[in-house]
């Protein structure tokens, strides 16, 4: 006899399988990230479909077989209205559950992930944010869900010499994990330069401050070196979880 699971799950993306199957990537609240196979859903008659659309909140029931979980319920909780409305927006949502698929492997339950992971689709529906704003919330995930998984980085003291770090030229090391002072870098040669405005950035993001960081008037050259600087981090965390151990 099998057993029936519940909890809540956001869709995170869905594929194709079979005449009318489909293979759903969920992260869920009790569970962590999880692969279920929705079986028939793609009929018109099936009553999985109402919760199982992308970037769907819903409740969900799911049976463990030999080979995988199949889903046997879901029950649209939240649908992010708004969030569906604007391309932007939706394109935003779908860097997140990119960036989530990555780099969670396996099953494993983590609150402070369904919780960041919540929190920020819910801000995404939020119809008076500003795009610029709502743009933020993708570097937000990324940098907390990063640490989070032990990744946090290292931006008030030098990660090689370890003294504190004065608003001077900073360079970010990914390798290393953090900003370097220059008297380091000129040693190693090994960063990129990350202006003052920047690093005040990325504090404020790990620091958790949405209040702070949303009322910024940030400029484009700073939203640049931001997105410059995550994309190198997530390339080497991205490599390092692919290379064998």
């Amino acid at each position: 006899m099998f057993v029936h699971y519940r909890t809540q799950g956001l869709i995170l993306a869905k594929e194709d399988r079979g005449e009318a199957d489909q293979l759903f990537t969920i992260y869920t609240k009790d569970f962590g990230k999880l692969e279920i196979l929705g079986k028939a859903v793609r009929k018109i008659s099936s009553k999985l479909r109402s919760g199982t659309e992308i970037f769907y909140l819903s409740e969900i029931e799911f049976i463990q077989g030999k080979t995988h979980k199949t889903l046997t319920d879901a029950i649209l909780v939240e649908k992010f209205r708004n969030l569906r409305k604007s391309l932007k927006r939706l394109a935003i949502a779908y860097k997140i559950s990119e960036v989530l698929d990555n780099l969670v492997k396996g099953q494993e339950a983590d609150e402070k992930i369904w919780q960041l992971l919540f929190e920020t689709f819910g801000r995404l529906n939020d119809i008076n944010l500003q795009f610029t704003i709502c743009n933020l919330q993708y570097y937000y995930f990324l940098w907390n869900l990063l640490s989070i998984l032990g990744y946090k980085a290292e931006l008030y003291n030098c990660v090689i010499c370890q003294k504190k770090l004065t608003p001077e030229k900073l360079y970010f090391s990914s390798k290393e994990g953090g900003l370097i002072c220059q008297s380091c870098f000129k040693k190693i040669k090994l960063g990129i330069e990350v202006k003052p405005e920047t690093v005040k950035i990325l504090r404020i993001i790990l620091e958790k401050n949405w209040l702070t960081l949303s009322k910024l008037k940030i400029e484009k050259d700073f939203l640049k070196e931001l997105a410059s600087v995550s994309e190198n981090y997530l390339s080497l965390i991205c490599e390092e979880n692919l290379s064998p151990s």
